[in-house]
């Protein structure tokens, strides 16, 4: 996890932090003093001044920055003036300026840069309310934009037009509740109608350049965190062993995507649509966890370098990831997903492979589906501990069982589907030539494999020989299964070493 943006989390906390909740006596000064507080436990260092007036606090000239010194980058916000104001009813109010800079300086070895993001709104207020262990936050606003302001490379600013971001968020409504103590927990949500971004770079004085536009629209995000005070984010293993997590999903209701690029003589471009997704990712308790998901997508590439454009469709695409990050002595869970469900190419690259069309065109799926359990022997975020892993000096870990639970791989008309489930024996690295001895079974079902063959064949993609090699591996692992072209097979492995395909020793 990058430094530099669990870091930023900071001071993401004051630009979208709200929520709704039972109203208590809380003042002006409650919610600036803890704003400091938590600020300045995460590396922040503070500054302003303040002024009260009845019921108001005015803190102007405010600053806040952070040094991140194993990156050689300081971040950090400045503001006029941020406005506290009691409403009266135990509830306070909180002005930003409708625009105002979030800066970052980098200054390395031999590279120097800095620049600006300006952070705009509509002015509106930001309304808390609780006490001061116990607060939330309510905010709204018709647009929120964060825009790449001016930028200096070895203290020269790049000239207009040179770069450019610019990142929007219409109608958004964000909610949060903030529980204080030793750990503060959050609950927070998000919805916004669109979320549009626009990103440039173009060569000084040349044609060069690229460019990406996008919008998503029907966002929405829940999710809630634990920090610890005092968090050293450059101590990620204490960090978690701390307390630190986070658990949540953002998904939206559509997308579309635009990308561009000239490099000389060669052009590129891309555009994607889809009907919407998901992203949800976990970390905490010595797990990481990430799910992706998207749903009826198409893409469309061209470029100077293809004879002609190509568009490609999917009905969804999924990726997920489940693993345990700290080490323990035991067993612990994972798991891996990867889905690709009616992958469709064009009749034209069909066309180029099997131009009389003898194949069935039908899209193709992929579906992988794998848990298990294991024994992580390092403490993944240790820089330590992963060098002595790279130099061969510390076993990464151990496999102790793992499920297929699905496997489905379809094209060309064939069909391949199973499932099964294997247990693993550490001790025994000599039985399976340095691999941890394996026990249980597999069952599988391979569906129109001959009919395919015989197709290659026809075309002149396989020869006689090949396919009669695949048929001959088919007969020693496989037996005829109900339905025309079907193979089952059931793969074995028993305690004493022995590999048996349908009850028949191979090994």
């Amino acid at each position: 996890m990058s430094v530099f943006l669990a870091r930023s989390y900071g001071a993401a906390f004051v630009l979208v932090l709200s929520s709704q909740g039972a109203l208590a006596d809380l003042s002006a000064q409650d919610v600036w003093d803890d704003w400091k507080s938590y600020l300045s436990g995460t590396g922040y260092d503070v500054n302003g001044t303040e002024t009260s007036s009845g019921g108001s606090l005015t803190v102007t000239d405010v600053s806040m920055m952070m040094p991140i010194p194993e990156e050689d980058v300081t971040i950090g916000m400045t503001l006029p003036e941020i406005q506290f104001s009691e409403n009266g009813d135990g509830t306070v109010n909180v002005l930003f300026p409708e625009k105002f800079p979030i800066t970052f300086n980098f200054d390395g070895d031999y590279d120097k840069a800095s620049g600006e993001l300006i952070y705009s709104h509509d002015g509106s207020a930001m309304l808390v309310s609780g006490d001061a262990k116990n607060m939330t936050y309510d905010y709204a606003s018709p647009l929120i934009e964060l825009a790449l302001g001016k930028v200096m490379a070895d203290g020269e600013e790049m000239p207009d037009g040179m770069v450019k971001a610019t990142i929007s968020l219409v109608d958004v409504v964000t909610k949060t509740n903030m529980t204080v103590g030793n750990v503060r927990t959050y609950d927070q949500s998000m919805t916004a109608a669109s979320l549009d971004y626009n990103f440039g770079a173009k060569e000084p004085g040349g044609s060069d350049g690229g460019s990406a536009t996008g919008s998503l629209q029907g966002l929405s995000f829940g999710g809630k965190s634990s920090i610890p005070m005092g968090l050293d984010f450059t101590d990620v293993t204490a960090m978690l062993a701390s307390g630190f997590a986070f658990d949540g999903a953002f998904s939206y209701a559509g997308g579309n995507a635009s990308m561009s690029g000239v490099d000389g003589r060669s052009t590129f471009g891309l555009e994607t649509s889809s009907e919407g997704g998901s992203f949800a990712v976990a970390m905490g308790e010595g797990k990481l966890s990430y799910d992706l998901s998207q749903m009826q997508t198409e893409v469309n590439v061209n470029s100077s370098d293809l004879p002609f454009p190509v568009s490609l469709t999917f009905a969804e695409y999924g990726a997920k990831l489940a693993m345990p990050i700290s080490k323990s002595d035991a067993e612990q869970d994972f798991a891996l997903g990867l889905t690709l469900r009616d992958f469709a190419v064009p009749d034209m690259l069909w066309g180029m492979v099997d131009p009389t069309g003898e194949l069935s065109h039908e899209p193709a799926t992929v579906v992988l589906d794998l848990s298990g359990k294991g024994k992580l022997l390092f403490d993944l975020f240790d820089p330590e501990a992963m060098e002595a892993v790279d130099r061969g000096n510390q076993e990464p870990g151990e496999l102790n069982a793992l499920t297929i639970r699905q496997l489905q791989v379809s094209a060309a008309g064939a069909k391949l589907t199973g499932s099964g489930d294997f247990t693993f024996n550490n001790d025994d690295l000599a039985s399976f030539d340095g691999m941890p001895a394996p026990t249980g079974s597999a069952s599988l079902k391979l569906v129109g494999a001959n009919t395919l063959m015989d197709k290659l064949i026809m075309m002149g993609l396989m020869s006689d020989s090949d396919a009669m090699g695949a048929r001959m591996m088919m007969g020693m692992l496989a037996v005829p299964g109900e339905g025309e072209d079907t193979l089952d097979s059931k793969l074995e492995i028993t305690d004493d070493g022995q590999v048996l395909a349908n009850g028949q020793r191979i090994k």
